[in-house]
């Protein structure tokens, strides 16, 4: 895999930082490599309170600002879905072989965020 990355902000989230590593379904909108809106739903790969690691399939760069809408473990409020809404800045892209299987993207988190019962 190729790495591009914004040093300082990727190395505490990629060198294996506390966290936890369980997959969480998640929804991220922001703006692609051409800068077209996309929404696309993945699954985070590791969370802490700085970033997360996800797959994308939508092309992205460094310094790109994007939405995460993370699906929380229903326990967490009494059998009652929530979402974790929380903005954040692409730190570090790693390309995988095949381009069609995307890219692993790791966002620094802004330290702002909001957690809501789903709508749906």
């Amino acid at each position: 895999m190729m790495k591009k990355r914004l040093v300082d902000e990727a190395a505490p989230l990629a060198e294996g930082g506390r966290g936890f590593s369980f997959p969480l379904p998640t929804q991220v909108e922001g703006q692609n490599a051409r800068g077209a809106e996309f929404s696309e739903a993945t699954i985070l790969m590791f969370i802490n309170h700085q970033g997360t690691t996800f797959n994308l399939k939508s092309p992205v760069a460094i310094g790109t600002r994007l939405k995460l809408i993370i699906d929380l473990p229903e326990k967490l409020a009494e059998d009652k879905a929530l979402k974790m809404v929380i903005k954040g800045r692409v730190v570090m892209i790693e390309m995988k072989r095949n381009p069609a299987a995307g890219q692993k993207v790791t966002v620094h988190f802004d330290s702002r965020y909001i957690i809501k019962p789903d709508a749906s």
